[in-house]
């Protein structure tokens, strides 16, 4: 019986990996093209351990030993260009061990590389894999590589990667005037529905000529829009200390902007990081009645009760809902933590999520709404409703800018 249980599983790996697609990404494709876009050029590379080929080889040990490839300095965003560093960390200016490269940091005292940190490069190659939220640093690195590359004329190339959230889910508000910071770098939306290179390409065109760079995308082969992760065949990298799995990525803007008020349990310092709404003071069970009831599209919650590891209520049982995504295209990923705050609200109205954290200010919440209109409309009555009209108005309008962008 288990020699017929190891053979239908290995028959089912096989079919899997036969009908998942082989996805090349920006690092693959220029691989193939024998880096001709980076001949006779110095080369700088801004990436962290998600800069990978389909083989796993990091795009820092294909670059550096490419002999058409002068790989001379090496950028660090947050966490570090080996991961190693804890979110918000500052990261220092340091020397790779394993190539001699020097490391410039692009999240410790500057955050744009400055004309010494270019000195000895033509071209910026960026290649990191992103999780398609505005709040996520690693485009704003971006960003900022691409106006120095325009003030000191360098070129940048970008090696596209995919939006693990996909290329057809838009959700949240613009940033408006006044909250625009490094967690809100852009006029887009939370949920932007772009690959990197796309979201480069529209950045870069949408700033004044003077302030456009040089910008080559390497284009991935074989990517379609409605792919999730798991059917690119692509591995995954965690992308950050927090977003060890796809399922984590997906999970990150469903409540990763309550999480900034620090009130409640999001899985962050437990197995299931931002999957979890959970406090000591919830019962599990009737949460997950009351959201369930709310029948969300795409959305199911199960009660779970658990001790975090480290973090909000750090050792301590808390009880809660795990939320489940179980149809992607009609999950409205972003809402979900509408929902879960306004019943709690109605079912512990003692407990003000904006209370609890302890805050002296909601700076942070509001960056990463990219507005303080967010805050104001959901704590006038703790109703969803009040906000949805809001948080849903720029969606569909930002489709139609971004149709212009999209390369695929």
């Amino acid at each position: 019986m288990k020699g017929k249980f190891f053979l239908v599983t290995l028959i089912s790996s096989v079919i899997w990996a036969s009908v998942a697609a082989q996805v090349k990404t920006g690092i693959d494709v220029l691989q193939e093209s024998g880096f001709s876009i980076l001949a006779g050029k110095k080369v700088g590379l801004l990436t962290n351990p998600t800069g990978i080929d389909r083989n796993m080889r990091s795009t820092i040990d294909i670059l550096y030993a490419a002999k058409e490839v002068d790989l001379t300095t090496l950028f660090a965003p947050e966490h570090g260009i080996r991961g190693s560093e804890l979110a918000g960390a500052l990261v220092a200016n340091t020397v790779d061990k394993l190539t001699g490269l020097p490391v410039y940091s692009l999240h410790g005292k500057t955050r744009k590389p400055t004309a010494e940190m270019l000195k000895n490069v033509d071209v910026i190659v960026y290649d990191i894999q992103d999780i398609g939220c505005r709040s996520y640093t690693f485009i704003s690195s971006l960003g900022n590589v691409m106006e120095a590359a325009a003030q000191f004329n360098k070129e940048v190339v970008v090696l596209d990667r995919p939006n693990p959230l996909g290329g057809e889910k838009v959700e949240g508000p613009l940033v408006r005037d006044g909250f625009y910071s490094f967690v809100s770098n852009f006029n887009i939306p939370y949920v932007y529905g772009l690959t990197v290179g796309e979201l480069a390409g529209l950045v870069n065109n949408e700033r004044p000529v003077d302030k456009r760079c040089r910008l080559t995308v390497v284009k991935m082969d074989g990517w379609k829009r409605n792919m999730t992760f798991g059917e690119t065949g692509l591995p995954w990298v965690l992308t950050s200390p927090q977003v060890p799995t796809p399922e984590a990525a997906v999970a990150y803007p469903m409540s990763g902007i309550i999480g900034e008020l620090y009130a409640i349990q999001i899985g962050v310092g437990y197995t299931l990081p931002f999957q979890v709404f959970a406090a000591e003071w919830i019962d599990g069970e009737a949460l997950a009645k009351a959201m369930n009831r709310l029948n969300l599209p795409g959305i199911s919650f199960r009660p779970i009760t658990f001790k975090p590891y480290f973090g909000i209520s750090s050792g301590k049982a808390v009880s809660g809902v795990q939320v489940y995504v179980t149809d992607y295209r009609k999950a409205a990923l972003t809402e979900v933590q509408w929902y879960v705050a306004q019943e709690l609200h109605r079912m512990y109205p003692n407990h003000d999520l904006f209370k609890l954290g302890n805050l002296k200010n909601y700076n942070m919440f509001d960056n990463v709404c990219g507005t303080s209109q967010v805050r104001q409309l959901l704590t006038k009555r703790y109703q969803t409703a009040d906000l949805l009209p809001f948080w849903r108005a720029d969606a569909e309008a930002f489709k139609v800018r971004s149709s212009a962008y999209k390369l695929y």
